[in-house]
């Protein structure tokens, strides 16, 4: 079997942005963000070696990572972990759009 390779979205990109930006923003410094984006990094490469790591969801081949606050919705393609979007748990439900 291939290596596995992650793949970002492009939503999933902006959406992160977002997030780092707000704390940024929020806290007058980049400490926060920093972590949070080493945070769900480290813990988004150990789906690279245990890619069942997330909780099912509604769609058959969708899984959902908790990380702090957030959930990192992700799909196995073969040889590619596709990140499809981060979703702030804190949200309404009814606005999470997966894919």
């Amino acid at each position: 079997m291939a290596k596995r390779k992650i793949v970002w979205s492009n939503r999933t990109k902006i959406r992160l942005y977002a997030i780092l930006d707000f704390y940024i923003v929020r806290n007058n410094s980049k400490t926060y963000s920093i972590k949070l984006q080493n945070l769900i990094s480290k813990e988004v490469n150990l789906l690279l070696k245990q890619p069942d790591l997330g909780l099912k969801t509604s769609e058959d081949t969708t899984r959902g990572l908790i990380i702090e606050n957030y959930i990192v919705y992700y799909e196995i393609i073969d040889d590619k972990i596709i990140i499809h979007t981060i979703w702030a748990s804190r949200q309404n439900p009814d606005n999470n759009i997966i894919k």
